[in-house]
């Protein structure tokens, strides 16, 4: 059944959704888009999956085998904006991180089906926990796209702000009771909140393709880990100028404008699939200049006829 969200977990004023999301670490917001809004965003989402993004067109990227990833979905349409900075989605980040938390990142994937447990139980690591001398909170709001009927996010209550983040062994959630775990069934609109510190995954079988956005919120000004420094992950958003005409102050706050933070001046990423980079490139070089060749034999001959 689609309407399987836990009953327990749908409460509609922000005071009451912000303390569930204190105490379990994760939500059921109510429907934050009309059937409109949500159509148009997921027309725009469905066009990038439509192909791999290269060259001269835009689409997915891939770099794993059961996901394909769309970054930067505040640029495909207006309702991906408006969540970002849905009231009462912020008052609810008021109440849970404060007033310096940005939106670090708007990313969304289609979940190919699967019966492997290819994302298993882990809380999500992305700050220096080496020079951490806390757990810095972070929340993460995320919406399906298309109906879910398995392969829910699954959520263990209260797992979350009780250790720095890390991927966690099959033993070590071996304990866990059904009761304990919150499996996000849903029609495509179900929207939540949960702490990124609380153990999660994505649930398993995956018995038909699953598409939703992911939304993270935290303070620019923590010190992230390594890795996500040198893959420039939180790079500063990029956005659609037709979507930001009547932000309010708070709005440009929320979305870092203006903030350099993890600006990197004419970042390189570094390529991990040159060789075939390389042959494709070679491929489409090769392509042109057959494509170019009739031009090349047409200029002599009309050279040479005009003499």
């Amino acid at each position: 059944m689609l309407d399987s969200i836990p009953r327990n977990l749908e409460v509609s004023k922000s005071s009451e959704l912000l303390e569930r999301l204190k105490v379990d670490g994760i939500v059921v917001l109510p429907r934050l888009v009309s059937p409109e809004q949500l159509a148009s965003m997921q027309r725009a989402f469905a066009l990038r999956l439509k192909k791999l993004r290269w060259n001269d067109f835009d689409g997915y990227e891939q770099t794993e085998l059961y996901r394909h990833m769309i970054h930067d979905v505040l640029t495909l349409d207006q309702g991906f904006v408006d969540i970002a900075l849905h009231p009462l989605i912020l008052e609810i980040l008021d109440g849970y991180l404060g007033s310096a938390y940005e939106l670090n990142e708007a990313k969304g994937w289609k979940s190919l089906a699967t019966r492997r447990d290819f994302h298993g139980w882990h809380a999500d690591a992305w700050y220096d926990q080496e020079t951490a001398t806390q757990i810095h909170p972070e929340v993460k709001m995320a919406m399906y796209l298309t109906d879910v009927t398995s392969g829910a996010f699954n959520y263990i209550r209260g797992t979350h702000r009780k250790q720095h983040p890390r991927r966690f062994k099959a033993s070590e959630v071996a304990d866990v009771t059904p009761d304990q775990v919150v499996q996000l069934i849903g029609p495509a609109g179900t929207a939540f909140l949960f702490d990124t510190s609380g153990t999660h995954r994505q649930g398993v079988p995956m018995l038909e393709p699953r598409q939703a956005i992911f939304y993270n919120y935290h303070d620019p000004l923590v010190t992230l880990q390594r890795e996500d420094f040198d893959y420039y992950r939180y790079h500063p958003l990029i956005l659609n100028a037709a979507f930001l005409g009547d932000l309010s102050t708070k709005g440009q706050r929320v979305l870092g404008f203006g903030r350099k933070t993890h600006y990197q001046p004419a970042f390189e990423r570094q390529p991990k699939h040159r060789l075939i980079q390389s042959v494709f490139h070679q491929l489409f070089l090769t392509k042109l200049r057959l494509q170019d060749l009739p031009d090349r034999i047409k200029t002599p001959l009309r050279r040479a006829l005009k003499r």
